[in-house]
């Protein structure tokens, strides 16, 4: 009668199953549905973008430039579907390996990390709720000290923080792929940049020139507005994570509002002439007024040189490029730009980089007419960085860079300089003093921008 009662193997291994089964989440995998291939095209972007930029950031530590602010980094980006839709969470798992834990979707080459690592314990500390991991994950890497993490895969390894200058180098989320924002604690740029495939200097270029754009643009940003009022915000999360949800949805609404405000601008400015007036109105604020005359004969010589199409963009400021769809505080950083050029090209050959890597990358993108970024400079920006050239005797490489074209179209000879004190070059004084903050243009949109929101904005999740 025992023998009744004896469980059988066939019951056992049922009992294990159900268990088994019980105490394992199940996690998105690619089924095959049909996604949406717009989001699966950006998220693509997204993940070149970061496998681009997170080896460059490393490298930029090597800097260890005592005349910065410093930031901590981590060797890897991580990214999670937690709380975004069925299907998008099917899609990110297509592009990037990516499901509702954290995953590595960039790493530097001596990270222990591997692209599509699961990261599921953090120095101990395990939940559900990826949002919880990810500000475990922000608090101690701003603490710089060394410590584990776990995979799924069972392997433990330690991470180790290091210092950059201070600007944090980070992209657009997948919804909202065109959004960019300039704060001096971070950048966020659009996923066109990498549209085609951009080189390891290319990448360090954009690494140095917004931590450059931190360094000499900063001080005249505060002085416009200054606010972090809340330690524990999204912005320790988003400066860390790659697509966040939240962030994303934030950037969505960002832009509907940049959106409105042009619309409304151009409304009151009693029709299309005004509203055209008003545009090259603020383009002429952004460039310094001494160098009006001369700027104009580089365009011309400009536009005999690669063509008309180019020619006009390169006359066009990056506000007339971005029609202006950009906070205001990002329109007070744009005074910078240049600086930040110079920035950059003072630092990137003490690495290793190429110096030219600034021009390679603005032709790469002019020639496929990817020109609503930072990184295509304008006239005034390929004088300054023709004079960069040609104090470094790279003068013939630039010109062969930019299609050929005589550098003597670029050459800027400060004889051709009116003097500050002449009448109209009052704004030439931006460049020399961060105190000197201008007033918004007619069409900005009159906020700090999503950096800015994501500064005053609690970090909320859900339960375990």
């Amino acid at each position: 009668m025992q023998s009744l009662f004896r469980p059988t193997a066939w019951a056992v291994a049922l009992a294990s199953l159900l268990l088994g089964a019980c105490s394992t989440v199940q996690y998105t995998v690619d089924d095959g549905r049909k996604v949406n291939e717009t989001l699966l095209a950006n998220l693509r972007a997204l993940g070149h973008g970061e496998r681009a930029l997170r080896p460059a950031i490393a490298r930029s530590a090597a800097l260890n430039d005592p005349d910065c602010s410093r930031q901590w980094e981590l060797p890897i980006s991580v990214a999670t579907s937690f709380e975004w839709e069925e299907d998008d969470r099917v899609a990110w798992v297509r592009a990037l390996q990516v499901d509702e834990r954290l995953t590595v979707v960039a790493a530097a080459p001596d990270a222990g990390l591997v692209v599509g690592d699961k990261i599921v314990e953090i120095d101990g500390y395990k939940k559900k709720d990826s949002n919880k991991m990810l500000a475990e994950l922000a608090s101690l890497r701003d603490d710089g000290d060394p410590f584990p993490v776990k995979t799924a895969a069972g392997k433990t390894v330690t991470l180790k923080p290091f210092q950059v200058c201070r600007g944090y180098t980070r992209l657009a989320p997948p919804v909202t792929p065109g959004y960019q924002d300039f704060h001096w604690l971070m950048s966020v740029h659009p996923l066109d940049i990498f549209r085609p495939q951009i080189t390891p200097d290319e990448a360090l270029w954009m690494v140095l020139w917004t931590q450059g754009l931190s360094e000499e643009g900063g001080a005249r940003m505060k002085t416009y507005h200054y606010s972090k009022e809340i330690v524990s915000t999204l912005f320790e999360v988003a400066s860390l994570a790659t697509g966040l949800n939240a962030a994303a949805q934030a950037a969505k609404v960002a832009v509907n509002q940049a959106a409105q405000a042009a619309a409304a601008a151009a409304t009151k400015a009693a029709g299309e002439a005004a509203a055209k007036a008003a545009l090259e109105e603020a383009a002429r604020r952004l460039a310094e007024q001494a160098a009006q005359d001369y700027v104009k004969k580089v365009g011309e010589e400009v536009a005999k040189s690669v063509g008309r199409q180019a020619g006009n963009v390169l006359r066009d400021t990056f506000m007339a490029r971005v029609g202006m769809s950009v906070s205001s505080l990002s329109w007070v950083a744009t005074t910078a730009f240049d600086d930040a050029d110079r920035w950059a090209w003072d630092r990137i050959g003490k690495i290793g980089g190429d110096p030219l890597a600034g021009a390679t990358l603005h032709q790469k993108l002019l020639d496929q007419g990817l020109v609503s970024n930072a990184f295509v400079l304008d006239e005034e920006r390929l004088v300054r960085y023709s004079t960069l050239a040609r104090q470094t005797q790279r003068e013939d490489m630039l010109a062969a860079v930019l299609k050929g074209a005589s550098l003597e179209a670029f050459a800027l000879k400060l004889t051709d300089l009116p003097s500050a004190s002449d009448e109209g070059a009052g704004l030439a004084m931006l460049s020399e003093s961060d105190e000197a903050v201008p007033s918004a243009p007619a069409g900005a949109t009159g906020s700090g921008g999503l950096i800015d929101a994501m500064l005053r904005m609690p970090l909320e999740t859900g339960q375990d």
